[in-house]
């Protein structure tokens, strides 16, 4: 139960984060999906399509840093799907909004906060991979993942007991 608590303290602001923004996004994609043509459930498919395939390529890039099959440089396909569809969900906030400077940012607001949360979370998945080293004697935290373990020094006989 402990365990539990203390993933929902840790985690749960998060998800919830995940979750408020994705329905503002959702909400703002829809409706410009509507306004522009796409009425009934495909104004809903258009902005599942864009919040899913967002989700779908941060997940992918987690699973690509656990895998190790990260490409050299800092554009992947998932980073480049993530963006775009970071782009469509903000330009769908953007035209949701009143045409002013504070309308503008509290219409960008969800697509920010979904952002802060995936690399949130991208971070926590790649902490997990890390694992303390057993040895506790250390004053300060060994991880395996970033070092090499480091073989043990033999004790100092003194002097006088190895020459007898």
């Amino acid at each position: 139960m402990c365990r539990l608590a203390a993933w929902l303290l840790d985690t749960g602001p998060v998800l919830v984060l995940a979750l408020i923004a994705g329905a503002g996004s959702f909400t703002h994609i829809r409706d410009t999906a509507t306004e522009h043509g796409q009425h009934g459930w495909m104004a809903w498919a258009v902005a599942v399509c864009i919040d899913l395939t967002c989700l779908m390529a941060a997940r992918e890039r987690q699973r690509d840093k656990k895998t190790g099959r990260i490409r050299r440089g800092p554009i992947s396909w998932p980073v480049l799907v993530l963006a775009g569809g970071v782009v469509l969900s903000l330009a769908a906030n953007l035209q949701q909004a009143d045409p002013t400077v504070w309308g503008w940012i509290t219409a960008a607001t969800p697509a920010a906060a979904f952002l802060v949360a995936v690399s949130i979370l991208e971070r926590r998945a790649a902490a997990s991979r890390l694992e303390p080293s057993p040895d506790v004697s250390q004053t300060s935290p060994s991880w395996t993942a970033a070092s090499p373990p480091v073989p043990e020094r033999p004790q100092a006989v003194p002097y006088e007991r190895a020459v007898r």
